[in-house]
């Protein structure tokens, strides 16, 4: 059941769940991932916390405690995550010493509704790194044109970034940008650069979602021929800006200093279509350096019948740009996808997240009901 793991492992590629909830952590489930499944790092989001308190009573012991002593909604949402989140980053302590603190990395998000205020993202950013007080986690801040100036910002304050809602190669070296500009700022304020980890969170199913919806559209022969092939170029064009990024002079000088690069993440490696393969982002997408956090159906079918096949992303930029020029010629606007695709996952997680408060209400209001 392990080999394809294993051996997308071996080629370099970080196995992360996206995924955690208490139930996971609680009976061993998580624990199992990382034993059997090589499974080195968790990511969760504003949808993922909604689910796992909507759908269990794990959650109904601390809730009772917070209603008990008065928490506000917003203070009782906090608690409830963060403690989740810092019992997986203590589940992933012994991956995170054993990869000299490039995996074992445990993901949460900032509030969704700051995703266009630069200084309340990076307030919040700094807290939750305070709060969960863990050297493994990564808070996740969106690659926002306000997430942007964020980034730099919380690394200069020595606090490692997952950045999220990458969608465009073009924002993609925005991102780049400020996390090499923020490191620059840590060195400066007198942090070891060494020990700041950051990866870059692309966003890859999404991407053929809307761009199969415009060529459905759009109707041609030449149109529907392109269907499933935007979403792979546009991460492979991703990889070839990383290696060129991180290959400059600029990034030379921090290296020397022992600094990391900012890994690429391909997120949203779930398939929406089943007309596709469902290892479809994972088979296409396998480069060293990189990390492919995965639904747990996604992982189950990487190892039950992928086909991999050594890299398939090194030198295949001009394949990749080749496919981007035939959807600019077919009529697909590739830049408001990009934009619609950002302001949609934005809109996705404020929503999530106002299902959570809205679950977290009801528990805590049930709750004070039964002890008063």
């Amino acid at each position: 059941m392990t080999d394809n793991l294993a051996q997308l492992s071996d080629a370099g590629v970080s196995i992360w769940l996206d995924d955690v909830s208490r139930r996971r952590l609680t009976t061993g489930n998580l624990a199992g991932l990382v034993r059997d499944k090589h499974v080195v790092g968790v990511t969760s989001n504003p949808t993922i916390f909604a689910k796992a308190l909507a759908e269990a009573a794990d959650y109904d012991d601390q809730v009772r405690e917070l209603a008990a002593r008065g928490a506000s909604l917003d203070a009782a949402v906090k608690e409830i995550t963060t403690t989740d989140i810092r019992n997986a980053c203590d589940l992933f302590r012994d991956v995170w010493q054993a990869t000299n603190g490039v995996d074992g990395r445990v993901s949460i998000e900032v509030d969704p509704r700051l995703a266009h205020e630069t200084d309340k993202t990076v307030a919040e950013a700094l807290d939750l790194w305070k709060t969960v007080d863990r050297p493994n986690l990564l808070v996740k801040i969106p690659a926002t044109e306000a997430g942007l100036p964020a980034i730099t910002r919380t690394l200069a304050e020595g606090v490692s970034v997952n950045v999220t809602l990458i969608f465009s190669v073009e924002r993609y070296r925005a991102v780049m940008e400020a996390f090499v500009a923020g490191l620059e700022q840590a060195k400066a304020n007198g942090h070891d650069v060494s020990t700041l980890v950051s990866v870059a969170s692309f966003f890859v199913s999404r991407v053929d979602t809307e761009v199969d919806k415009r060529l459905e559209a759009i109707g041609t022969d030449e149109a529907l021929s392109l269907r499933g092939k935007a979403a792979v170029a546009n991460a492979r064009l991703a990889y070839a800006a990383f290696e060129e990024v991180f290959a400059g002079p600029r990034w030379a000088a921090l290296a020397a200093d022992g600094a990391r690069p900012q890994r690429p993440l391909w997120a949203s490696t779930g398939v929406k279509n089943p007309d596709y393969s469902p290892t479809l982002y994972v088979d296409e997408l396998v480069v060293a350096d990189t990390v492919n956090t995965m639904p747990e159906a996604t992982l189950d079918a990487v190892a039950e019948h992928s086909q991999l096949r050594g890299d398939t992303v090194t030198g295949t930029s001009t394949e990749a740009q080749a496919v981007f020029d035939k959807l600019g010629e077919a009529g697909v606007d590739i830049a408001d996808v990009f934009v619609v695709l950002e302001n949609e996952g934005v809109e996705k997680f404020e929503k999530s997240w106002e299902e959570l408060l809205e679950s977290v209400s009801g528990q805590l209001k049930a709750a004070t009901s039964a002890g008063s």
